[in-house]
């Protein structure tokens, strides 16, 4: 039968993975890309950096495929979803950098449309809140103070968009709904971009991509393309929500926690589409067609946390406290706790539930006997804290208690889920292929051409690596988390106030 091979365009690098039948890779790549900072706040990509770094991972996969006489059956790609590229039509080139979904700029053009009594409006039709986070707001920077003017000649798009415009040599603009769902344009009910919002943000419709399902056959690759020509790309997803799929929670309730340079915790709140609820997201997590054609919409909420991974990053090339990422969980482990040390790392703001584009970066605590250990461990600490605030509010929108969480990533470390579990005081599960976002992607895609035949199939592949239970005091997690929750106050507004 082959394989899928799914393509993750993450925040930092992209990966090429391929998968059997069972769910299992088989051949992968990875490849990092630069990051620019231009100013505070601002993060920004080279669209074409990301292509490059893409068609790197795609020749390596490639070769190992030839090695091992596999076939690709068909692509799917995830993405970092509200990264937005702009470039010409008819040469291919991006005409400003990609704006990062970190970035911060438009926060003042944000808290002017609050003010304006937008944010009711934005909120009913797409389920988000008013947060430089989104790509609407960027586009309008782009489209006013970034001098792109938007002509017929303009296309736009998230990541994925970007990278099917370059398999098919520009033959497909187009993009899923759970991927036009995080650009604050789309009506999360109908599933098509809200003229209103279009025009409250000075884009128009026509620089837009076509909105498609997340599974079916989008186009088929170019004879440009490193994996060859006519392969179909069949399924597209935001990086949350291809995890969500990857973690075969089709269940309403269900739930994960992806630790990745950010941690998003997705929740399958099934196919109604919730009222917005504060401190949340409800975003769509996938679409399917039916059998009789039509399309079936799966909604989630969603706490997004901006900075997990990233700290880590900051703790190695920022402070220089470690020489490699792998290298944090051993010294904090090296230390029985904190020594009162407590990091808040809003380095861009703070996301869910508190979505302040104010807030800072935050130290507190230390003393003369503060030690690169007691950071590092405060910094690994901090992601359980900020997921822990994301699932007590994602819990009381609900309605009932999370009695499990999946998680996945790179950063979900032994020691990090331990935190997890003792902290928001129940059992957390690993899958035994960490890579759920590809695995996603690639599932989607694999429904779509047949590899796969039903998500009971994708269920059945799921398997256990290890769970993880609380056993700290619940008492001294309780009062750490005050802690934590003290030192949050401290950070937010901060940028305002200089």
């Amino acid at each position: 039968m082959g394989v899928v091979l799914a393509l993750d365009a993450g925040t930092t690098g992209v990966r090429a993975i391929a998968f059997d039948v069972t769910g299992l890779p088989v051949a992968s790549a990875y490849r990092e890309f630069p990051q620019y900072f231009p100013q505070p706040g601002w993060v920004e990509h080279d669209a074409n950096e990301i292509w490059d770094a893409v068609g790197v991972v795609m020749g390596d996969v490639a070769r190992s495929l030839e090695e091992l006489g596999e076939s690709i059956a068909a692509i799917g790609i995830t993405d970092q979803r509200e990264t937005v590229v702009v470039w010409d039509r008819a040469t291919g080139n991006p005409l400003h950098r990609a704006i990062v979904w970190q970035d911060r700029r438009t926060a003042d053009f944000c808290d002017d449309l609050r003010a304006a009594g937008a944010l009711d409006q934005i909120r009913c039709a797409t389920g988000l809140v008013l947060d430089p986070y989104f790509s609407g707001t960027k586009l309008n920077w782009l489209f006013t103070k970034g001098n792109v003017n938007p002509s017929n000649d303009v296309a736009v798009g998230t990541i994925d968009t970007w990278l099917l415009w370059k398999l098919t040599e520009g033959a497909v603009h187009a993009t899923d709904t759970t991927n036009a769902s995080r650009t604050m344009l789309l009506d999360i009910r109908s599933g098509e971009w809200s003229s209103e919002l279009c025009d409250l943000f000075g884009v128009p419709a026509h620089v837009l991509p076509e909105v498609k399902p997340s599974s079916g056959r989008f186009g088929t690759t170019a004879a440009s393309c490193p994996l060859g020509q006519g392969i179909p790309i069949s399924g597209i997803a935001g990086d949350q929500q291809a995890s969500l799929f990857g973690q075969a929670c089709f269940a309403p309730g269900m739930a994960k926690n992806t630790y990745g340079t950010g941690s998003f915790v997705l929740m399958n709140v099934g196919t109604s589409c919730p009222a917005p609820v504060e401190g949340l997201l409800t975003t769509i997590a996938w679409s399917l067609p039916r059998p009789d054609g039509t399309i079936e919409t799966t909604y989630a909420y969603e706490g997004a946390i901006f900075a997990t991974g990233a700290a880590v990053q900051w703790l190695r090339d920022g402070l220089g406290v470690i020489a490699t990422s792998g290298e944090v969980t051993a010294l904090a482990e090296s230390v029985p706790d904190t020594d009162g040390v407590v990091i808040v790392p809003a380095f861009t703001g703070l996301g869910s539930p508190w979505w302040d584009p104010h807030a800072r970066g935050t130290v507190l605590g230390i003393t003369r006997g503060t030690t690169s250990a007691h950071l590092s461990r405060a910094t690994l600490e901090a992601m359980a804290f900020q997921t822990r605030d994301v699932v007590d509010a994602m819990a009381n929108a609900a309605g009932f208690e999370l009695d499990s969480l999946r998680a996945d990533g790179g950063a979900a470390s032994d020691f990090v889920l331990q935190l997890q579990a003792d902290q928001i005081g129940v059992s957390v599960s690993r899958p035994l292929v960490r890579e759920t976002t590809a695995l996603g992607a690639a599932y989607l895609a694999g429904l779509a051409e047949g590899f796969w035949s039903s998500l009971d199939d994708i269920s059945t592949n799921w398997a256990l690596d290890r769970t993880f239970v609380p056993v700290g005091d619940r008492t001294r997690a309780d009062a750490s988390h005050q802690q934590w929750l003290r030192a949050v106050e401290r950070t937010r507004g901060w940028a305002t106030d200089l």
